[in-house]
């Protein structure tokens, strides 16, 4: 992993990634008591090269973001296109932005697994019939019926911005 330490000019440390990494994994919230505090936001590349930011429900599981998403909504077709892509989210004390490309996920063991991971949050997914894709009660209306596919975010690079002392703003090329 190469580290480029964009606040040195200002005296400020490198970012520990491991921690945000651990926090990104924990799930941690921007603050204990905020609304939307886990709202990530993914921005694909449209048709006419313009940038599409939708929020998802997104997780970061083994060093990697996931997303799922109907077929016909405006982000598969945008992915199965062009698949780069970044995620933003802030989480306790940082703001995060992953950039990398997007593949569509259908190894049905790796489909349960984030299903699971999912249900594990709050969100009852699971695998539905043919195992390459998930389901579940509810869903945003936007989404499509089920199923839905699953999208795993290969990354290039993360940019964080800590927001607490001593403050730093590191990119991470991996």
């Amino acid at each position: 992993m190469e580290i480029i330490n964009l606040g040195a000019a200002d005296g400020l440390p490198p970012v520990d990634w491991p921690a945000v990494a651990e926090k990104l994994g924990a799930g941690s919230s921007p603050a204990p008591d905020a609304v939307n505090s886990r709202t990530t936001w993914l921005c694909s590349v449209n048709d006419d090269g313009s940038p599409h930011v939708t929020a998802v429900g997104a997780l970061w599981l083994d060093g990697t973001f996931w997303f799922q998403t109907g077929p016909r909504t405006r982000k598969a077709a945008n992915v199965a296109r062009t698949p780069r892509c970044s995620i933003a989210v802030s989480i306790q004390g940082a703001d995060v932005v992953v950039e990398g490309d997007a593949a569509r996920v259908t190894e049905p063991r790796d489909v349960a697994r984030l299903a699971k991971a999912w249900a594990e949050q709050g969100w009852p997914a699971e695998p539905d019939d043919s195992g390459s894709g998930i389901t579940a009660p509810f869903n945003a209306p936007s989404q499509g019926p089920p199923p839905w596919g699953v999208y795993r975010i290969e990354p290039r690079s993360a940019t964080v911005v800590l927001a607490t002392e001593p403050g730093g703003l590191t990119r991470f090329r991996f």
